[in-house]
């Protein structure tokens, strides 16, 4: 099985960081298209050269050819100014198609390091993060930092450039009209700082309100069934619609502010233009100016109109792609506290000891300086001890840590204290991917995926024969595969909700079983099934046991009849431990917690 172990190429800091700083840690996704870079730049800088010649020859003609009436000097400049305008549109289209390869290449592997990262983040980190949250990180914000970068920054650059080298040539032409236009930069710089906060501040809202919108559809779309068993269908939109009608309101604040921000920066422009063209027109009256150097100087300021207005729009999108650079950073920069150990060996031989094993929540940590209470433990002082080839069932009531307790044996979450030994070693010093070969679970409520039931199954064995699905299916009582459309190749829908709970949790158990650990883990997962089919499979499950080593989370009688002997979970700890029959007969609480259930009395011997 392949590990993941893919790092991002940024490096998470010693503390939050905000800004343009989470971007910049980005560009180490740049180095592998360097070459394309500083190819398209090296276009972009030529097609911007272009440009600001252009006016250049323009005055050339005018105060040239033109003035002296030589015929001949006009076609050659004028062939040559034709040459240029070629030159630069042949710049532009290669430099769109170098930029689009290069930024779609960062964006593909930003995307694979986020998903990476994702993979190998702790099951607490994705018990704290909304679904939605996560789905608009690795698209919407990506698309918005590959944008950026493709367009954003480089405009930014090159208007900046080009504001700067005409401005400069303004002056050199005719200062005091060139002062016109270095005044009129000051109120731009000013409209610029005045809207820059508060458009951030709604940049971030509004992609956060997007993650929640994303994370409302996806609910409803995978609780559809429950909203329409309760004709609560209503309900689902109003919540949906106070949802997106918040981001509908947030969006418009953003166009209003980018609103004020656009009208700004066209009307000084504007009004700068009107004033140049007012003292233009009397310094070349007065001879002060030439002709050509009027229109010259007039063409290129024109030149400037867009580059000038374009920064409220690309600060908007350099701001946009802060804040999305913000939110993916702060998934490569969740703590990651589950590492891999050094031995990749598999265990097999299956000796498991829980050793005064205690675990709580992260959440749950008590804050002292604040007065809190006590903090409570899901598990403490939890000490047992499973032979290879037993099998303990783990029986408790609602809430005494059974799961929890099945949990810590493939490290989604790690001890707070003690130790877990598998084969005499501490499961904290095996590779995750060796650990989770050799610990298989089967989960009570089972996730099943978009993908064809073979694939399903092979999750945990991707080398499983055709002889070893049929020996899972045949054990988990799961042959109703074989009636479906295109059998072990029917793509069964997103969740398996096409299938019923007690299907999906029989292919659930099938994908355990074909695994071939040496630890196998069935939390609760014969609930959903009918008392036949539990009868069936609990009869195949009798012999597969007996090759492993079983923790069963039980809660009938005929459930902890598989197992050799039985603990008892009361507020987290093992109280008792024994066969089946000397709890029954020695401890009230455990008849209690087994009492209603109809094969006790089968049970009794």
């Amino acid at each position: 099985m392949t590990r993941i172990s893919r790092e991002p190429a940024i490096s998470p800091p010693p503390s939050k960081q905000r800004g343009s700083s989470s971007l910049v840690r980005l560009l180490p996704y740049l180095l592998p298209y360097r070459w394309r870079w500083i190819t398209m730049s090296v276009i972009a800088l030529a097609s911007t050269g272009a440009t600001i010649v252009i006016p250049l020859m323009t005055r050339a003609v005018i105060d040239g050819p033109i003035r002296n009436q030589d015929q001949q000097g006009l076609w050659v400049l004028g062939a040559a100014a034709m040459g240029i305008g070629i030159t630069e549109a042949a710049l532009w289209f290669i430099r769109r198609w170098l930029v689009a390869r290069a930024t779609l290449g960062v964006e593909a592997d930003i995307r694979k390091d986020l998903y990476a990262r994702l993979q190998i983040l702790p099951m607490s980190f994705h018990g704290q993060w909304q679904s939605g949250q996560l789905l608009s990180r690795v698209m919407n914000d990506l698309s918005a930092i590959r944008q950026f970068l493709s367009f954003g920054l480089l405009f930014l650059v090159l208007n900046g450039i080009q504001i700067v080298v005409v401005t400069a040539i303004l002056l050199s032409m005719y200062w005091p009209l060139g002062v016109v236009v270095v005044v009129s930069v000051v109120p731009i710089t000013v409209t610029v700082l005045h809207f820059q906060r508060k458009f951030t501040k709604l940049s971030r809202l509004s992609q956060d309100q997007a993650g929640h919108v994303a994370t409302d559809v996806e609910e409803a779309a995978l609780g559809m069934r429950v909203v329409k068993s309760f004709g609560r269908e209503d309900y689902s939109y109003e919540r949906f619609d106070e949802k997106a009608r918040a981001l509908y309101d947030t969006e418009v604040d953003k166009v209003a502010v980018s609103a004020k921000f656009w009208t700004l920066l066209e009307v000084i422009p504007n009004l700068t233009l009107i004033v140049v063209l007012g003292f233009g027109a009397y310094a070349a009256g007065m001879g002060q100016v030439t002709l050509g150097t009027l229109v010259a100087f007039i063409t290129m300021m024109l030149s400037l109109v867009w580059p000038i207005a374009s920064l409220g729009f690309l600060l908007s999108m350099t701001q946009e792609s802060f804040t999305a650079a913000d939110r993916v950073a702060d998934v490569f920069d969740a703590t990651r506290d589950i590492h891999d150990g050094p031995i990749d060996e598999v265990p097999r031989g299956g000796k498991l000891e829980l050793v005064d094993v205690g675990f709580r929540f992260p959440d749950s940590a008590p804050d002292v300086a604040a007065g809190a209470a006590p903090e409570k433990w899901a598990l403490r002082h939890v000490t047992v001890t499973v032979e290879p080839g037993e099998t303990l069932a783990l029986v408790g009531s609602t809430g005494s840590g059974k799961s929890v307790l099945a949990s810590l044996l493939s490290r989604l979450h790690d001890v707070t204290e003690g130790r877990i030994m598998l084969d005499g070693i501490d499961v904290r010093d095996l590779s995750l991917s060796t650990l989770r070969r050799a610990v298989a679970t089967a989960f009570e409520d089972p996730t099943l995926f978009s993908m064809s039931v073979a694939e399903n199954l092979r999750l945990g064995n991707p080398t499983a024969t055709e002889e070893q699905l049929a020996e899972a299916i045949d054990v988990a009582a799961a042959d109703f595969v074989y009636d479906l459309p295109f059998g072990l190749d029917t793509r069964i829908g997103e969740q398996g909700m096409s299938l019923s709970g007690g299907q999906r949790q029989r292919l659930s158990l099938a994908r355990a079983i074909l695994a071939k650990p040496a630890i196998l883990v069935l939390d609760d997962t014969l609930s959903a099934l009918d008392v036949h089919t539990e009868a069936q499979v609990t009869e195949a499950l009798g012999r597969v046991l007996g090759d492993v080593t079983g923790i069963v989370v039980a809660h009938r009688a005929s459930t902890v009849l598989l197992a050799d002997r039985v603990a008892l979970l009361e507020g987290g700890t093992i109280t008792h431990v024994g066969t089946h029959a000397e709890l029954l007969a020695d401890v009230p609480e455990y008849r209690y917690l087994l009492a209603a259930d109809d094969d006790l009395a089968e049970a009794l011997p």
